[in-house]
């Protein structure tokens, strides 16, 4: 019973949308302006239907601090992303690719504010989750295959969508690496923790330009 509401909120929730537009542009405190998207499992713009894990998936435990996976050249410059409405905020390192430089890019023009409906009903959900962006955003990728990584590190995974992994974990899938977070408990705790927004029924998550 549980599950089968929880499946039906998104399309509820994009059915009123719908009425009243799907995408808002509200003013804020800083001057800029924020997206708020809908996005659900497989429905919402930018939606899909990619189901991420697979059977015989593992999750790693005991998580350590981590900063830049090895290898990865970095310098694409940071974010700024809370877990919840005017939380603290923890820093995104982008590296330097064509993927990471057109999300910073959107984030520049209008703050995002993204929409997490699933969050404790899809495989790998203790370690991982995932943020669907409009689809009239062009973000291009350069997927490889990934079997394992590291907690606090993100990707982005067709079509229009980013993957944070805030565990570690051994999870096959195509993704293109954005960045990392570095990870500590207090990161940790926000992700987890991150509350439930009153007025919409699920969580979000914000990204906004550094200053």
């Amino acid at each position: 019973m549980k599950n089968n509401i929880l499946k039906t909120m998104p399309i509820v929730f994009c059915f009123i949308l719908a009425l009243t537009g799907c995408n808002k542009i509200n003013d804020n405190p800083s001057g800029s302006v924020s997206v708020q998207t809908t996005a659900g499992q497989g429905t919402g713009e930018g939606g899909s239907d990619t189901t991420f894990g697979q059977e015989g998936a593992s999750v790693v435990e005991n998580e350590e601090n981590t900063n830049a996976p090895e290898n990865v050249q970095q310098g694409g410059g940071t974010l700024n992303v809370c877990f919840g409405d005017r939380n603290k905020p923890f820093t995104l390192y982008l590296y330097d690719n064509p993927t990471a430089a057109a999300i910073k890019k959107y984030v520049g023009t209008a703050d995002w504010q993204l929409p997490i409906y699933h969050y404790n009903d899809y495989d790998n959900w203790e370690v991982m989750q995932y943020y669907d962006v409009p689809s009239r955003y062009e973000i291009p990728s350069v997927p490889e295959n990934i079997e394992s990584e590291k907690a606090g590190e993100v990707f982005y995974s067709e079509p229009n969508r980013i993957v944070l992994f805030y565990g570690n974990a051994q999870v096959s899938g195509e993704y293109t690496k954005v960045g990392y977070f570095d990870f500590t408990e207090d990161f940790k705790s926000a992700v987890e923790n991150n509350p439930v927004l009153e007025g919409w029924g699920n969580k979000l998550v914000f990204i906004q330009p550094s200053n």
